[in-house]
């Protein structure tokens, strides 16, 4: 094989409660990239159309930097390099998980030309290192359901160790870009460096009570475990009329609403097709009121995650 193209999907990480340990697959929602092999033993990134203003220089691109890293690990010598070329669907600095698109289809595509030699769960801590460059910190809420596909749970940094857990079909995510850009990195900073035992206790019981409302699957449960009382407090002071969107989110019938990653990005879930798109509409009125372009999506768990494109 000496050329592919790839899909990977959008990607809603902390799910509310699950700070860096939490995410899920979009459907239908991401970028694509075509990997070839060249003559010359590089990496060479090209930028296409969404990629403005990324760099290409293969050690300053997540591309390169998690490619490299699954070449350090594969240890044997390629008399090859590849040619990167990425259509990106998903903005950067969406909260929707750009970087973590760009990672996890380099390494996949990668993979595949190689003959597979490594597993999709080994390819995640590939990926992650594309994400240290990114943001400076090598998390998996992102990569690791856009390798895997559906629901994953990071249970265990040191040692990696990528649950993916059980979920209802009938789940819908509906989800607003506010058409403004907040870096993972600046994020970060933002949060407290320490937490509070009773709020921290709060998450813990969230993230449990979501896992389990996930895999009964019971609405309710599912509904009252989508809290974040960590993250979400800080994060949305940066986001315009979130409260506002959560609000008119759950008037729509949403099980619950939060921030998408690290924003601006807002989503909500809920159990029908009707319900989510009557969000959409709500989520869009919101901001086209206040003179604020944003796209809106809808979607179900993409339950296969990163994909070759026939």
């Amino acid at each position: 094989m000496d050329e592919i193209k790839i899909f990977a999907p959008a990607t809603v990480a902390n799910v509310a409660c699950g700070y860096d340990v939490m995410g899920f697959a979009m459907k239908d929602i991401g970028d694509t990239m075509n990997i070839r092999k060249i003559a010359s033993k590089k990496w060479v990134i090209e930028n296409g159309r969404g990629c403005e203003g990324l760099p290409i220089k293969p050690t300053e691109n997540v591309i390169g930097v998690a490619v490299e890293a699954m070449m350090q690990a594969y240890g044997k010598p390629i008399d090859h390099g590849f040619h990167f070329y990425t259509t990106k669907n998903i903005k950067p600095g969406s909260g929707l998980g750009s970087s973590a698109s760009s990672a996890s289809a380099a390494v996949f595509g990668v993979n595949r030309i190689l003959g597979k030699p490594f597993s999709r769960k080994e390819l995640v801590k590939f990926a992650m290192e594309g994400e240290r460059a990114a943001s400076g910190s090598a998390h998996a809420d992102n990569v690791a359901p856009c390798l895997l596909g559906g629901f994953t749970l990071i249970r265990s940094y040191d040692p990696l160790d990528v649950i993916e857990l059980q979920y209802p079909d009938m789940l819908y995510a509906s989800v607003v870009h506010p058409q403004i850009e907040i870096k993972t990195s600046d994020s970060k900073k933002i949060l407290k460096k320490d937490v509070p035992l009773k709020d921290a206790i709060t998450q813990w019981g969230n993230v449990g009570g979501l896992v389990s409302g996930l895999a009964k699957p019971d609405y309710e449960l599912i509904g009252r475990s989508l809290q974040d009382v960590i993250a979400e407090p800080a994060r949305s002071k940066l986001i315009p009329y979130f409260k506002k969107a959560k609000e008119v989110a759950m008037q729509e019938g949403a099980l619950g609403a939060s921030i998408s990653g690290s924003g601006p990005s807002i989503f909500a879930l809920s159990f029908s097709r009707k319900i989510a798109e009557s969000i959409a509409i709500a989520f869009n009125n919101v901001y086209a009121s206040n003179g604020i372009l944003a796209n809106v999506y809808i979607s179900q768990v993409n339950s296969k995650g990163t994909q070759v494109l026939e």
